[in-house]
């Protein structure tokens, strides 16, 4: 199944990608979808455990996914 990968600010300047298509087997979880992202050249970068949204809702490292989903991983923000 192919899903999306939506990337911002630091880890989108690390991976050099706002988007990566990522197929993944059916029944693969956000943390399955993250390891492939992590696999990228830059991607090593990343946190293992960033957060995640799933179709604009957070989810956790266990949610699965479907066909179609797309996952953004969200770095830290600062602000005041």
């Amino acid at each position: 199944m192919t899903v999306t990968a939506l990337l911002f600010a630091s880890y989108a300047d690390a991976v050099g990608r706002r988007n990566v298509p990522l197929e993944l087997p059916d029944g693969a979880t956000v943390r399955d979808a993250v390891a492939e992202v992590r696999r990228l050249p830059g991607g090593d970068s990343l946190p293992q455990h960033p957060l995640v949204a799933v179709n604009e809702s957070y989810a956790d490292a266990g949610h699965v996914l479907q066909r179609g989903d797309e996952l953004a991983l969200i770095p830290p923000v600062a602000g005041g």
